[in-house]
């Protein structure tokens, strides 16, 4: 769709006068929508704000007045990161997949948002809100690379769509104590950082989108890969508030979820130090003159010391405070699904059928077993790769139907982002008796505007002009034909708080709605459901495991009354010297409802990695 813009007054009430776009149908002058770019959710995390939890915008805080009205017609800034072609195998096509364009605005000051809003008047309460997080495995990717005019031009999408930008790699998910122990809020630990920006645009959202004719209460959260990873994580956050605090209606994770239980703080630290080492940063530095060295270091240089890392992929971790330690066990539980029960929240869920071919690229392994396995450690715990490896090529061999290891490495990468994760969450909501607030999908058939090569078939990514209508101008018309009638029209009608369980036509958590390679709609029955429950027991029993195993450690040093706090006796007994009071009351806040495991993975890594702000 050609269009034409035109600049868009709108009064915030106590935020001031914002300046954006009416966007038209050049043809016809007709509006299709109005758009803000660049909106400001939060202060710039610059300079000593760097790796701190984002700081919500003041409350006098506003953004223009009538006469000179704050402008945003732009876009929002995009966080630091490498291009494509320093990452990806096939950089080529990665970089279409993701509209990549590294070198635009790049900008440590970038925690702002695209605003999309439908024309016309909105319904009495206002328009639903679809919050929408960009994906980009955490590494890469913006907000700006999307394109929703044809959508609202073209369908009966009436929602507003809200993309926040976020701190992504380095800047948004690296964690250690070190961070820790500068932070002026101990009980606040600055980890996950991506997350609470994202968490932080949804607050935002949720307390500003009344200003543009939204429905507060009436929030979808989603997003595709990263992002819909990300959505999860959001999900598992908002559930476990109180419901006064909640915020989320309904979620959307396009091809990805939860994968495996993040990284503990020991695994986050181990990445630090060899981000230290790589910028030669010695480590007998205190914590404050390690940190104070890295906050000065200019962004470039640290994604280029990021290349040179074995640990080179930034992930959440779990810290206690955003992403809780025992996920997977309420999920396994019930507690998760009775939580959604209690407050209605509809999950849609999907895959594409090839989606390894792109996860292939994504830092290939080395052509070797020992190549799977280091490349899978950059994402996992060790322990869970060793268990991977043993389960998927129990004689140490090349899988029939793979032509080398990092073919191999991006089918066991998709099950574990995707395929194999997905069902096992499915399996545990479905066990607790939610299973009709779960919508499945599965893609098979491409559009000829697929971004993807032809011989990797319907691969991650490729069902984007499904979703967003071609993003921009890109189905034909019988395409979008088998787009509406398949997949779209539900879709908007989920986003806007419909129930279309009857229409969606599937029963039972296994039968999946599938969009087939003739482009015809049927019910699936799921053939990867019986692996898939192998993969998460498996995957569940080496988290026990590894907690077995360090608890046999702990009785050898005899702390046994630990996760009750007997910090007296675990410091006489693991540490050679008494430990900062403020360091050790971080370390313990964040690790406080852990097992007491996990609490001696702490207390060991502070011994060996002792230095002079955390001893006397």
């Amino acid at each position: 769709m050609e269009t034409i813009k035109e600049p868009y007054l709108r009064d915030i009430q106590d935020r001031g006068f914002i300046e954006g776009l009416t966007i038209k149908e050049k043809s016809s002058e007709r509006p299709v929508c109005h758009y803000f770019g660049g909106l400001p959710y939060a202060l710039p995390p610059v300079g000593p704000f760097r790796w701190q939890r984002p700081r919500p915008l003041p409350t006098c805080y506003t953004y223009g007045t009538r006469n000179n009205p704050g402008r945003f017609t732009g876009e929002t800034g995009k966080c630091p990161q490498l291009a494509v072609d320093e990452i990806a195998s096939d950089a080529a096509a990665v970089e279409e997949f993701l509209d990549h364009n590294a070198a635009g605005n790049q900008t440590e000051d970038c925690l702002q948002c695209n605003i999309w809003i439908p024309y016309g008047d909105p319904p009495s309460k206002g328009w639903p809100v679809y919050f929408y997080i960009h994906g980009g495995f955490l590494q890469i990717g913006s907000a700006n690379e999307a394109n929703f005019t044809a959508m609202y031009g073209e369908t009966p999408f009436r929602a507003i769509i809200v993309m926040p930008a976020y701190r992504l790699n380095v800047f948004g998910f690296l964690a250690s104590p070190d961070m820790c122990s500068e932070s002026t809020s101990p009980e606040q630990t600055p980890y996950n950082l991506g997350f609470w920006d994202q968490r932080l645009a949804l607050e935002w959202t949720h307390k500003l989108i009344k200003y543009f004719d939204g429905n507060a209460s009436n929030i979808t959260v989603g997003g595709y890969s990263a992002g819909a990873h990300s959505a999860f994580y959001q999900l598992q956050y908002d559930l476990f508030l109180p419901t006064s605090k909640s915020i989320i209606k309904r979620v959307v994770t396009h091809s990805n979820g939860p994968g495996m239980q993040p990284k503990s703080l020991i695994a986050g630290h181990t990445q630090f130090l060899e981000l230290l080492d790589v910028l030669s940063i010695p480590r007998s530095l205190s914590s404050a003159d390690r940190m104070a060295r890295l906050r000065v270091i200019p962004a470039r240089k640290l994604l280029v010391a990021t290349k040179k890392m074995r640990y080179h992929q930034y992930r959440a971790m779990t810290d206690n405070d955003f992403v809780k330690p025992d996920l997977f066990e309420s999920i396994d539980s019930g507690r998760f699904a009775a939580r959604m029960r209690a407050r209605n929240i509809r999950l849609l869920i999907g895959e594409c059928r090839d989606e390894h071919f792109l996860y292939a690229t994504w830092h290939p392994a080395k052509n070797s077993l020992k190549g799977v396995y280091e490349r899978l450690q950059a994402d996992y715990p060790k322990i869970a790769c060793k268990a991977l490896l043993n389960l998927y090529y129990p004689n140490g061999k090349l899988p029939a139907g793979c032509k080398d290891w990092p073919e191999a490495f991006g089918h066991i990468y998709a099950d574990m982002q995707i395929h194999m994760i997905q069902r096992g969450v499915m399996a545990g909501l479905a066990r607790a008796g939610i299973e009709d607030l779960i919508y499945r999908y599965r893609i098979e058939w491409r559009a000829d505007c697929a971004w993807a090569p032809p011989e990797w078939g319907v691969t991650h990514g490729t069902d984007g002009s499904i979703w967003f209508w071609g993003d921009g101008d890109k189905l034909r018309p019988e395409e979008k034909k088998i787009v509406k009638d398949g997949l779209h029209d539900l879709y908007c009608r989920f986003i806007h708080g419909e129930d279309v369980r009857r229409e969606w036509g599937t029963d039972g958590i296994k039968r999946v709605r599938r969009l087939r390679p003739d482009g015809k709609i049927d019910a699936w029955e799921d053939t990867l459901w019986d692996r898939a429950q192998e993969v998460w027991r498996v995957l569940q029993m080496v988290g026990v495991a590894e907690e077995d195993e360090v608890m046999k450690l702990s009785s050898k040093l005899d702390i046994t009354t630990i996760g009750g706090y007997s910090v007296d006796t675990a410091l006489s007994s693991i540490l050679p010297y008494s430990v900062d009071a403020r360091f050790l009351l971080c370390v313990f806040t964040s690790l406080r409802a852990l097992h007491s495991a996990s609490i001696v993975r702490i207390l060991l890594m502070v011994r060996s990695n002792s230095h002079e702000e955390c001893t006397k």
